[in-house]
């Protein structure tokens, strides 16, 4: 039996026994993993993209099954999980339909309860909310909905994969006023540093390298400044034992040339360099960041790329018609603003389709198209088919380089976008755009998913970048970070 029960009086809610995970013999995850959740702790769980973070939590929620070990769920215990993004077989479902499919019996309230927990999430619903197609609504508003689909079963055990991907200030704010008063357990993978540091007392950290699961008390940015000590600490310490072990060598090599008793003198040196090699640490690989790249324009691109003259705006009672004035040139930047639900990600879908709302891209202009959903991606493609589309003309040697440099290694390049973490799919996402040469870049929440380490990096990319681009973010830190001419806010 690989599930066990802790009994009520133990204090864990759950606890990891010598967990083993892989996906087939190419891919382990976990190797041996021990470590106990006591209840009502809020925890932190850190580790690069790829390293097993949404693993951990469907080993936890029971939808996936240890290859050994066992993992001890405490008598009774309800745990509920909130994923990053509603599954594609559920986007036709009715708001009624997804929620009542969070409960293995009909409950026959369920709109009253739907009611209450959209109030929590700050998604108050009109009188037809229960009828409407989860597809209809936006992300900020999805992630509301996928963030509901947890809280009203009540769960002992509250798992959270990135819950702030596509909220706007307000909805975090919420969100983490929420999380610090809930009085159950709490386990949140976040990329965002000031929400983990409001509420959480603990991380989990994974480590992609050995494979283990390590335990910290503090909040992330504690936990972060204690793991770049402690190796600063260990490189301090290796090279002290490295400038001794040199020395040594040196003597042991000087005393051998010499002959008779010398040599064993020579000989006992080179034992203590063994023994010296044999204490050094084996520094902590700390989370690769992507390297600096950028993103080509379109050659020969001149003129207006994108005029705008009118865009319709949702999230009232009726969609309201807007005029605008935008005349986008090559090297132009524009940010669109606006609350979650007013219809950026819809407007930013007709600029790019083409449909007839006041929008025109000039004739033989490549878009680029970065959305939040990754659903310009063919998720059935491997990673080097995809990037061999985007690239359009053969070039192997310079595909394989700019994959590299987005950390997408050879395994991943041989591994279907559909399997990959939501982080790597948006890196691939990323490695199209550089390889595509766009001369209109769209970006739809860049920031959702990607390892804080990389931001930098990528704000700095889109700064330099001359073309024109159209940038919707709600993280304002990144935004900060880039050159924006122009701003249309919709919400005015």
């Amino acid at each position: 039996m690989r599930y066990g029960k802790l009994m009520a009086k133990e204090e864990s809610v759950i606890r990891f026994e010598e967990v083993s995970f892989e996906y087939g013999h190419n891919k382990p995850i976990l190797d041996e993993v021990d470590f106990p959740i006591r209840r009502g702790m809020k925890m932190a769980v850190m580790g690069q993209n790829g390293a097993g973070k949404s693993t951990l939590f469907a080993l936890m929620a029971g939808a996936l099954k240890p290859e050994a070990g066992l993992i001890h769920i405490s008598h009774g215990t309800l745990i509920a999980t909130a994923p990053q993004v509603i599954p594609r077989a559920e986007l036709t479902l009715t708001v009624r339909e997804f929620f009542q499919k969070c409960f293995t019996k009909p409950v026959y309230d369920i709109d009253p309860r739907i009611d209450d927990v959209l109030e929590v999430v700050n998604l108050k619903g009109h009188a037809k909310v229960h009828d409407r197609l989860m597809k209809s609504f936006s992300g900020g508003q999805q992630a509301r909905l996928l963030l509901a689909s947890a809280l009203i079963q009540k769960p002992d055990l509250l798992l959270l994969d990135e819950p702030t991907n596509n909220l706007d200030t307000a909805g975090i704010e919420h969100l983490t006023n929420y999380l610090s008063a809930y009085p159950g357990t709490c386990i949140v993978i976040s990329h965002d540093a000031d929400f983990l540091n409001a509420f959480t007392t603990g991380v989990l950290y994974l480590d992609v390298f050995t494979r283990k699961v390590e335990q910290y008390h503090g909040n992330y940015s504690d936990v972060q400044r204690d793991i770049l000590a402690r190796i600063e600490r260990e490189n301090r310490a290796n090279a002290q034992l490295e400038k001794k072990i040199q020395e040594n060598k040196d003597k042991a090599n000087f005393f051998a040339q010499k002959g008779g008793k010398m040599r064993l003198v020579a000989k006992k040196m080179r034992t203590e360099v063994e023994e010296m090699e044999e204490a050094k640490v084996d520094v902590r690989k700390e989370d690769k960041t992507i390297r600096p790249f950028t993103i080509p324009a379109q050659p020969d691109l001149s003129g207006t790329v994108l005029t705008l003259t009118s865009f319709t705006l949702h999230g009232g009672k009726k969609p309201v018609k807007k005029k605008a004035n935008i005349a986008l040139r090559k090297n132009q930047h524009l940010l669109l603003r606006g609350p979650n639900g007013i219809g950026k990600s819809t407007l930013l879908e007709r600029i790019v389709l083409g449909t007839p709302e006041g929008s025109h891209i000039t004739e033989g202009v490549k878009v680029g198209y970065y959305r939040q959903d990754f659903s310009t991606l063919d998720f059935d493609q491997t990673v080097l088919a995809a990037l061999r589309v985007a690239m359009g003309q053969p070039d192997e040697q310079k595909l394989r380089a700019t994959a590299a440099g987005f950390l997408l290694t050879a395994d991943v390049m041989e591994t279907k976008i559909g399997s990959l973490s939501e982080g790597q799919k948006g890196l691939v996402a990323f490695a199209s755009l550089v390889l595509l040469r766009p001369g209109l870049l769209i970006l739809d929440e860049p920031t959702n998913h990607i390892n804080f380490r990389h931001l930098p990096i990528i704000a700095k990319a889109l700064d330099a970048y001359q073309g024109a681009m159209i940038l919707v973010s709600h993280v304002p830190e990144f935004v900060a970070q880039i050159r924006i001419d122009e701003i249309l806010d919709l919400e005015r």
